[in-house]
């Protein structure tokens, strides 16, 4: 398969992995007040991209460096490590939930036995890095994937849950472009180290959120 293309099918958001129903935190900050116009939108994007983003892309690029070896021997210590950095039981239940959902995507699409070495709930940073390595990208490849899925998916949950122009939202998007590269490269650059040495800038606000937003009786998306 063409890299180019590869990268384009993974960052779909069309791909039926279930990110569509998230919105990537920014259903409760809406509600909160805490995004209430565009400059907010933005701000959240971008800080959204720098800590939680940053560390699913470093996670990314780590698996698909160990998967582009077929050497999955410290595959528990990256569970381990993005347990840790993920104080939310809600949001790590979130992202084992995509991790399933994406696994069952790309085993579906391109069948490979890597995807077995992922055991039962894998974290859906991990399975991205992996299904980039099967598809034949690079760590860097898996880390940019990583990071436009998440930003690109809570950017469109935006049309739901704010008064937005779809054009405004977009040249924001257009504007993080150069941003994404930086963390992409940012990301890769470590993912050879050990496990407990990938990124950790965190996001506690968004933690307590996920929580306060689970007990909420009407929502328009899981997260």
């Amino acid at each position: 398969m063409n890299r180019q293309a590869a990268l384009m099918l993974l960052a779909d958001g069309r791909l039926p992995a279930g990110g569509y129903a998230h919105s990537g935190g920014l259903e409760p900050a809406v509600a909160a007040g805490r995004v209430t116009d565009m400059p907010g939108l933005e701000r959240f994007l971008i800080g959204r991209a720098q800590t939680t983003g940053l560390i699913a892309a470093a996670f990314a690029a780590a698996a698909c460096a160990r998967a582009g070896r077929g050497d999955f021997s410290d595959l528990p210590d990256l569970e381990a490590e993005l347990d840790a950095r993920t104080p939310s039981p809600e949001l790590r239940k979130i992202s084992r939930d995509l991790g399933r959902q994406l696994r069952r995507a790309l085993s579906s699409i391109h069948p490979d036995p890597r995807f077995e070495a992922l055991g039962a709930a894998p974290h859906q940073p991990i399975v991205m890095g992996v299904a980039a390595a099967v598809l034949g990208l690079a760590p860097q490849e898996a880390a940019m994937a990583s990071l436009h899925e998440s930003n690109s998916g809570a950017a469109a949950a935006a049309a739901k849950l704010m008064p937005v122009d779809p054009f405004n939202v977009h040249a924001i998007l257009a504007r993080m472009t150069s941003r994404l590269d930086t963390l992409a490269a940012q990301a890769a650059a470590a993912a050879e180290g050990p496990p407990s040495d990938l990124p950790s800038t965190g996001a506690p606000l968004s933690d307590i959120a996920a929580e306060h937003h689970r007990r909420r009786d009407v929502r328009l998306f899981a997260s």
